[in-house]
């Protein structure tokens, strides 16, 4: 067990900077919950999952920007759907910027969205980095309390082997609520179309 316990205490922060950045809520949950146990200090899990967040979005908005007199993006944002994403964006950018990080399936693509709207960089830039830091709050407190609560219940377990285990546990858990969601999420969205 002492393997394990030093590999979440090395590499840890590593796993919520690039699950933050690929993978989004799951993996800063499970960060706050590890955190809880001690095994990532929290400052360091806050600080990790709002750095990959911010910057895969910020990679993202620069590869929009980058390609947007490309003719395929060009052909593609004179598309009604995409003007009026277009024209909702430039109306409401601090709302936006703000909100994509909440909605399935908008993560990836809204940066690039930006990136091709008139949006500028300097202000993109500084809403995307606050924007990342209360998402990385929000969802490592969501982790952190949600261990408060298995602490609790498993309070009788006081090995270092259990708290492990649970953590492993809850981690699976997390992950897997959060893939069957957007799967749900997919396939609803499919239907509707």
């Amino acid at each position: 067990m002492g393997d394990l316990h030093n590999a979440l205490v090395t590499y840890g922060p590593i796993a919520v900077f690039l699950g933050a950045a690929f993978e989004g809520q799951a993996a800063v949950i499970a960060g706050g919950f590890l955190a809880h146990q001690g095994l990532i200090p929290l400052w360091l899990t806050l600080a990790a999952a709002a750095m990959g967040s911010a910057l895969i979005d910020h990679g993202l908005f620069l590869a929009g920007r980058r390609f947007r007199t490309a003719r395929y993006v060009i052909r593609a944002a004179q598309t009604p759907a995409f003007a009026k994403a277009l024209q909702f964006i430039e109306r409401f950018p601090i709302s936006y910027i703000f909100a994509f990080r909440y909605l399935f399936g908008l993560r990836m693509v809204s940066p690039i969205a930006i990136g091709v709207s008139k949006v500028s960089t300097l202000a993109f830039t500084l809403l995307n980095v606050a924007s990342a830091a209360l998402w990385a709050i929000v969802f490592t407190a969501v982790g952190y309390w949600f261990g408060e609560t298995i602490e609790a219940t498993f309070g009788r377990f006081k090995g270092m082997e259990h708290r492990l285990t649970v953590a492993a546990v809850v981690l699976v858990g997390v992950v897997a609520v959060f893939h069957l969601g957007k799967w749900g999420w997919g396939r609803w969205r499919a239907r509707a179309d």
